[in-house]
C-alpha cells in the first residue's frame, strides 16, 4: 500500500510540476503578446503624429506660397505704378 501511495504522490507531483511550468510559459506568452500589442499601438500613434505633422507642414507651405504670390502681385503693381510716374 505504501508503494502505491508513494507512486501516486510521485505522479501527482510530476503532473503539478508540469502544469506549473506550462503556466509560466503561458504567462510569458501572454506578456509577449501584451508587449507586442503595446508596441503596435505606439507605432500607430507615431504614424498618426507623423501624418499630422506632414499635413501641418503642407498647410504652412501652401500659406507661404499664397503669401509669396500676394507679395509678387503687390511688387508688380508697385513696379507698374513707379513706371508711370
Amino acid at each position: 500500500m505504501k508503494k502505491i501511495a508513494l507512486t501516486l504522490l510521485a505522479v501527482t507531483t510530476l503532473g503539478l510540476a508540469a502544469c506549473d511550468t506550462n503556466s509560466a510559459n503561458n504567462n510569458s506568452a501572454g506578456n509577449d503578446t501584451t508587449a507586442t500589442e503595446n508596441n503596435a499601438n505606439e507605432d500607430v500613434g507615431n504614424a498618426q503624429t507623423a501624418a499630422d505633422n506632414a499635413l501641418d507642414t503642407a498647410a504652412n507651405l501652401t500659406e507661404q506660397a499664397g503669401d509669396a504670390i500676394e507679395n509678387a502681385a503687390d511688387a508688380t503693381a508697385n513696379a507698374a505704378s513707379n513706371a508711370t510716374k
